[in-house]
């Protein structure tokens, strides 16, 4: 398995109304240096029906900027469709972090 079918293979895990964030991926995935890789994998994402790369944030909760599926705004309302809560572009990860059984 290379290292973006490993990364997608993490994100496919991230339960609905969860968010995970691009360090927890790649540690999760094998190399916690990983976290650029795990953005611009994400950005190319090749399934996004079924790889919900939307449900990755950054370490504050941040969604991102340039998200490659509709930017910011369709990366939010995803995000609410799926019952997190965001706001001013942040989510509480407190609240809605996945937390995986083998972190």
């Amino acid at each position: 398995m290379n290292t973006f079918e490993k990364i997608y293979s993490v994100v496919k895990r991230i339960p609905k109304g969860k968010v995970a964030t691009y360090g927890q991926i790649a540690l999760l995935a094998g190399n916690v240096h990983w976290s650029r890789v795990v953005g611009y994998a994400l950005h190319v994402n090749p399934d996004p029906e079924n790889i919900p790369c939307f449900r990755v944030v950054n370490r504050n909760g941040e969604v991102s900027s340039a998200f490659a599926f509709g930017g910011e705004n369709m990366q939010i309302s995803l995000l609410q469709a799926d019952g997190v809560e965001v706001k001013n572009g942040k989510v509480d990860l407190e609240k809605y972090r996945w937390r995986a059984e083998n972190e």
